[in-house]
């Protein structure tokens, strides 16, 4: 039987809406489970990601036209939109006119694994906010904080990427 190859990690060109969640969510899933990372570590990593992921839809700006963002890592698929090299779903009439954002998760040596999504920035920072107990949202990046061992902005010219930093519990195979 001949070992099934786990890239140590990943890069998504998504639509910057909130359709892309899911699909950010299962492929984060798929991968982690088949590098045998315990459940409640991809949970609390789909969750992360989920956070930043929507926070990125609902509040920055689109990197630029998904067919357009430059893909530069060997991993990297464009997803939900025309790529005449990688497609990996099909194409809704415009979506490849459409902004995207990219997303990307990557296994270190020493176990720990990093979660990024990367926009066009907003006119604010990303930050913790303090909502009321009857507020509906403005809860996920402390929650993202209480998962995290550590997270952080990058600031680059025309886009941000927010990040995570969780450990797995073992190193990387």
């Amino acid at each position: 039987m001949v070992a099934h190859e786990v890239p140590a990690s990943s890069t998504l060109a998504v639509p910057h809406g909130p359709a892309s969640v899911g699909v950010a969510r299962r492929r984060l899933r798929r991968d982690l489970g088949e590098r045998e990372i315990p459940d409640t570590v991809i949970d609390d990593a789909v969750l992360i990601l989920s956070e930043l992921l929507s926070n990125s839809c609902r509040y920055a700006r689109p990197l630029g036209r998904l067919a357009d963002l430059d893909l530069e890592a060997p991993d990297a698929l464009l997803v939900g939109a025309h790529s005449p090299t990688r497609r990996t779903a099909p194409c809704a009439d415009g979506e490849w006119d459409s902004g995207g954002v990219l997303v990307r998760w990557q296994m270190h040596r020493d176990g720990s694994l990093t979660l990024e999504v990367t926009d066009g920035g907003s006119a604010t920072r990303p930050v913790p906010a303090r909502p009321s107990l009857t507020s509906r949202g403005g809860r996920g990046l402390s929650i993202v904080g209480r998962l995290a061992s550590e997270w952080g902005v990058r600031d680059e010219p025309g886009q941000v990427t927010v990040w995570a930093a969780l450990p797995t519990g073992g190193t990387a195979r």
